[in-house]
């Protein structure tokens, strides 16, 4: 099945910023073969089921290891099996319905 996965990896312990720990775990995403789409709250990928939660495992695990103590993440899991829609599909179609502003 696949899946559209919001992800937000908080490192807890690690000081103010997270941006090393984050850029760890887009990498892994990537390595696991999945297209990340970092936004200011956190990431977007999409994929098979089992990838997908592998990669974010995968995350958890190099982040631990890495010495960051305690990680703290919030997922969003969407599916739908009346249709493939990619991330791409679901951002056009938000596109095409927005009136655009004036000048």
């Amino acid at each position: 099945m696949r899946v559209s996965v919001d992800i937000c990896v908080v490192p807890m312990g690690v000081g103010a910023s997270v941006s090393a720990e984050i850029a760890q775990c887009v990498e892994i995403l990537q390595r696991h073969g999945l297209h990340p789409r970092s936004h200011p709250f956190g990431t977007a990928v999409e994929g098979e089921w089992d990838a997908v939660f592998q990669a974010i495992r995968a995350c958890h695990e190099a982040l631990h290891a890495a010495g960051v103590p305690r990680l703290m993440t919030t997922l969003k899991v969407g599916t739908r099996v009346d249709k493939p829609q990619s991330l791409d599909d679901k951002m056009r179609a938000l596109a095409d319905r927005l009136t655009p502003l004036p000048p």
